[in-house]
């Protein structure tokens, strides 16, 4: 009876010892977070980054396997520019604000696309027509405009209308929205697997 009450005395002593160096106040070791009142009660608020749970991926053949290792192709080809032109415009933003000039407004937006297009012309060029029209979605995503309001706004109406006109020749629309709930549900499931590393 002495044996199995010191055994378990010797089993219990080390949590007993570990619990009282995490919940002793003058102890400065812990996790320090926020916190509230409620009902003089203080509940500790922490803050997690989101989680994404997917299903198991599964395709019901081959060309539908395909297809959707196709889409993450295009989309990780696309999503760095997406970014960069989220940084640039929000950049360009804050730069024309405080302008009252418009000539001067003009100057600086004819400026920053040149500069963007000797930095970047080449590599767009070289997209695919399925990555240009994940391109022009994945903009919207970022910067919370089409392509169209991007280019009326930078660059005025008279361009926007050229370079919409100019886009539905070739099968393009300056004026799609990104529908992350619906239409583009598999684009943003790529998107946040690129963001998270999961892809």
């Amino acid at each position: 009876m002495i044996r199995k009450s010191l055994t378990g005395l010797l089993l219990f002593l080390p949590g007993f010892l570990l619990a009282q160096s995490i919940l002793n106040p003058r102890d400065e070791a812990g996790v320090h977070c926020s916190a509230v009142i409620i009902d003089n009660d203080t509940v500790p608020i922490i803050y997690l980054d989101n989680v994404y749970i997917w299903g198991k991926m599964s395709f019901r053949n081959s060309a539908e396997a395909r297809q959707w290792n196709r889409l993450v192709y295009n989309v990780k080809k696309t999503w760095p520019y997406a970014r960069l032109a989220g940084l640039k415009f929000e950049e360009y933003s804050k730069k024309i604000v405080n302008v009252d000039n418009e000539r001067l407004k003009k100057a600086m937006m004819k400026q920053a696309e040149d500069e963007l297009q000797e930095q970047f012309g080449d590599e767009l060029k070289a997209l695919t027509f399925t990555q240009g029209k994940i391109l022009l979605k994945l903009v919207d995503r970022q910067t919370d405009n089409c392509s169209y309001d991007i280019v009326k706004d930078f660059r005025g109406r008279f361009q926007a209308f050229f370079w919409q006109s100019f886009a539905r020749i070739f099968g393009y629309n300056l004026k799609v929205k990104y529908d992350p709930l619906r239409e583009d549900a598999d684009i943003e499931r790529i998107v946040l697997m690129i963001e998270n590393g999961t892809i």
